[in-house]
């Protein structure tokens, strides 16, 4: 009871939020205020009203979600203008320009399809800080003004050596023997003479295994990164580009717009990896300025990719294709943000064996494998066909042409000279050229090369006479080993075409060559010298121990 005594009054209600009876045997006096909470309840700011006075559009973007839709005149042009800078629309897609600006400003300038767009997403203005803007629009108030006076050096002028509070600055060059750096302003007079192997190889090398570099993702080359580009070459007569996803798949592309956006010049390519040279006579003070964008502008509309009948082909024989594409086998599988160098040239090869290739793109974002399916389309070339399941369906459709020769070059050895076929061929008739010209046979230049060696050589002949029975050709299996170890050996060996040994291949060649009235000027040439007992030799076999393989023998006996 002890607990029950120490409660307060019976007039204090203990469970204050519940709602309240009637109670009659409570007084008529007013109930005492309820305590304060423990925590104030704190005092927000008034919001802050929109200024009615922003009259920059960017301001007034729409969502990304707005269907909005505009669609694009033919002829393409100029969409919106504010006095000099104007929008624009062409084959490149969406494109900006600024009074003074020495090419079209664009988001990307690498991966921009080369189809013309359809419609554009947003209103039409420049996602660059308006001209009235005092300084570009980072998201942050301006700095305080420094108190320190920090010295700016360029690259002709760099900071003198040991000096501190100075970052590591390249000097200019390299330059040859009694030169010196100069003024220039086109791109030719920056770079300078062409370098050196020894001076690229002396500027890679700290650059290999350093990650001081540019990322090139799968935007391509954007128009914020060339400002990010002279950052480097700020301090460093290199910079370090590593690309990966897309891009990598046309980097020839990506160099070739390195090289004209920036003013640089690449000097050595390594896989997705490439280094740009700022040029020999380079300086930071006079480099060309570039605005900054502040957003990314939404991408036009561009046509479909996949359609339902293709360049070609009827619905039904696309959907046949479709359906044969879900058994394929896949060539190889992509990984997210890899180098893809070698896959134009691996889908060339594998539409030698196949109508249909499928690309494994599983794990990739849809944009991505959607624009490696649009490059393949322009590299290849092909026709697509599906997206589904996160792979790339193709067909090499119609004008498809194979890498190799489809003729292969006919080769064919004189009357006297064909001992295989033990005749000549003055019999035969015109159907029998015709059959004969009709054996076409495919294969690769390497081959061609290795087979025209073979024939040379007297190692390989041809088999005009393919219905041959076993014996025949047993025949002309053996008769031909003994003309090829007759080439092989250092003396001139014995070969007999004949079971009764009365004639050898040497003594034939030389009747056939007499009754062709061949001289001996057209049989051997003026640089070898030859002795009139050599032919006599020919007659006769080696002595017994006077070949190669016999000195040898009697080394190892010795031993």
């Amino acid at each position: 009871m002890a607990i029950v005594a120490s409660l307060p009054t019976p007039g204090l209600n203990l469970f204050s939020s519940l709602p309240l009876g009637k109670d009659p045997t409570a007084s008529s006096s007013p109930s005492p205020p309820p305590p304060p909470p423990p925590i104030p309840i704190p005092k927000y700011p008034p919001p802050l009203k929109k200024s009615k006075n922003s009259a920059n559009p960017a301001f007034k973007i729409p969502h990304l979600r707005t269907k909005y839709y505009k669609p694009v005149k033919d002829g393409g042009g100029v969409i919106a203008s504010d006095g000099d800078r104007s929008v624009l629309v062409g084959d490149s897609g969406v494109s900006y320009l600024l009074p003074g600006a020495p090419f079209e400003f664009q988001f990307s300038y690498s991966e921009t399809p080369k189809v013309k767009p359809l419609a554009i997403r947003e209103p039409a203005f420049l996602p660059f800080a308006p001209p009235t803007m005092p300084r570009p629009w980072t998201g942050k108030p301006p700095l305080k003004t420094s108190k320190k006076k920090i010295p700016v050096f360029d690259s002709f002028n760099p900071p003198p050596a040991g000096k501190k509070g100075v970052k590591y600055v390249e000097m200019p060059g390299p330059y040859p023997f009694g030169k010196f750096p100069e003024e220039g302003k086109s791109r030719e007079e920056i770079l300078g003479e062409p370098l050196k192997t020894w001076e690229i190889k002396l500027l890679i090398k700290p650059h290999l295994s350093d990650n001081r570099q540019v990322n090139l993702g799968r935007d391509g080359l954007t128009h914020n990164m060339l400002e990010l580009v002279h950052s480097h070459w700020k301090r460093r007569r290199v910079c370090k580009v590593r690309c990966k996803g897309v891009p990598t798949v046309d980097m020839d592309n990506v160099c070739r717009h390195l090289e004209e956006k920036t003013g640089g010049k690449i000097i050595h390519r390594v896989g997705g990896v490439v280094y740009l040279f700022r040029g020999r006579n380079y300086n930071y003070r006079t480099r060309p300025q570039y605005p900054v964008m502040l957003w990314k502008p939404a991408a036009p509309v561009y046509p479909k990719l996949i359609q339902e009948a293709p360049e070609g082909l009827t619905k039904a024989q696309a959907d046949e294709f479709r359906k044969k594409g879900k058994n394929l086998l896949p060539i190889c599988k992509l990984a997210k943000n890899g180098v893809y160098i070698t896959l134009v040239r691996d889908v060339r090869a594998a539409f030698e064996g196949s109508p249909l290739v499928k690309v494994d793109c599983k794990g990739m974002e849809p944009s991505d494998y959607k624009k490696l399916g649009a490059k393949l389309k322009d590299l290849v070339p092909c026709v697509l066909l599906s997206f589904d399941d996160e792979q790339i369906l193709m067909w090499r459709g119609q004008d498809w042409k194979s890498m190799y020769p489809e003729a292969r070059p006919s080769i064919s050895f004189p009357a006297e000279l064909d001992i295989a076929s033990g005749s000549d061929d003055s019999g035969k008739s015109d159907d029998d050229c015709d059959n004969s010209d009709a054996k076409i046979v495919s294969s690769s230049p390497k081959m061609m090369l290795l087979w025209k060696h073979a024939l040379e050589s007297n190692k390989a002949i041809l088999l005009d006479e393919i219905d041959l029975g076993p014996d025949a050709l047993l025949t002309k299996v053996e008769e031909f080993e003994g003309i090829s170890q007759a080439t092989e050996h250092s003396y001139p060996a014995l070969v007999m075409s004949s079971e009764d040994g009365s004639s050898n291949s040497i003594s034939t060649f030389e009747d056939d060559s007499h009754s062709e009235n061949f001289s001996e000027d057209d049989m051997y040439s003026d640089d070898e010298y030859y002795d009139s007992e050599s032919f006599e030799e020919l007659e006769t076999s080696a002595p017994p121990g006077s070949l190669s393989i016999d000195l040898i023998a009697e080394k190892l006996d010795k031993k």
